[in-house]
């Protein structure tokens, strides 16, 4: 028996099995949308009123979650990947909650998240590449089977989108750590420490280029506040850390301005591709839990 008939027995045992249950499968799917409406509804109740703890209980699951189901399923390819991920990020955060802050270390953290946002970027879109290249038929031109290349594709695509969405979550952590402990920057309220002109307030380091000249290895960028940055560090606050305010003053930045380059404004369309999927890697597994549990508890099966 080939595998399409295989298949084809399989869905008639299928259909076979569940005839007749019409009334309980549409109980089942009103379950369903009822639980996803009102998780919805307490999720952005949370975010609205107690933001920084749903961000970190989502960070928490968005990490913990792909464990469960990698050593559950046996996949020990994610699983190295997972555990280098982790060692490296571990000791970026540890250096960037250290006090005194090293000189050096804003500058390493935001480097090492903005390598994973880019990489994640590319990875995600061979994968992404790779399905459309496997779904108008060009596997054939190439002689690989069409199962090789849309497994390929949809793996590459959900590592990069993970691994895009675990850097951001982490580098927004170290980017209000390490400006709340430099001093500049206060969340909250007015910060500690009274900026200079010749002080980026991310990093805390000596300005040395002037707006209007041309940096050898790094430009200076100025913000329509007034306040000036290193514009690695500026970008690396905006993009990778998700911050959308002025370090110093609170006030928010144009990030359109900010791209001139227009492929830039990929990145801020990806970043948002991003926070959008955090939802359904955290809290969809939690939510569809939940309905198989009232389902199993209403004995429906």
């Amino acid at each position: 028996m080939t595998h399409r008939e295989n298949w084809k027995v399989q869905h008639e045992r299928l259909h076979v099995k569940h005839r007749g249950h019409e009334a309980m499968h549409a109980e089942m799917v009103l379950i369903l949308i009822a639980t996803l409406v009102v998780a919805q509804i307490v999720l952005v109740q949370w975010k609205q009123r107690h933001h920084r703890s749903y961000n970190l209980v989502t960070l928490v699951q968005m990490w913990v979650v792909p464990l469960y189901f990698t050593i559950k399923l046996y996949w020990w390819r994610f699983l190295s990947m997972w555990g280098m991920f982790s060692v490296i990020t571990s000791y970026v955060i540890f250096r960037a909650t250290r006090k005194p802050l090293a000189c050096r270390t804003p500058r390493m953290v935001y480097k090492w998240f903005l390598l994973i946002y880019k990489l994640s970027y590319a990875v995600g879109v061979l994968g992404y590449l790779a399905i459309m290249f496997t779904m108008f038929g060009f596997n054939v031109f190439f002689r690989i089977k069409a199962e090789d290349s849309m497994d390929v594709g949809v793996i590459m695509l959900f590592y990069g989108l993970y691994y895009g969405v675990m850097g951001r979550d982490f580098a927004e952590i170290c980017s209000d750590y390490m400006a709340s402990t430099i001093g500049y920057y206060n969340k909250g309220g007015m910060p500690s420490r009274s900026l200079t002109n010749d002080i980026c307030a991310v990093c805390g380091q000596r300005i040395l280029v002037d707006v209007e000249e041309e940096g050898f290895i790094e430009d200076t960028y100025q913000l329509s506040c007034g306040h000036i940055f290193h514009e690695f560090c500026i970008r690396g606050w905006c993009i990778v850390g998700k911050k959308q305010t002025c370090p110093y003053c609170n006030e928010k930045v144009d990030l359109k301005r900010m791209m001139n380059n227009p492929w830039e404004k990929t990145h801020v369309l990806y970043g948002q591709l991003l926070d959008w999927l955090r939802y359904l890697v955290a809290w969809q597994p939690i939510i569809i839990g939940i309905v198989h549990g009232i389902n199993f508890t209403l004995g429906l099966e």
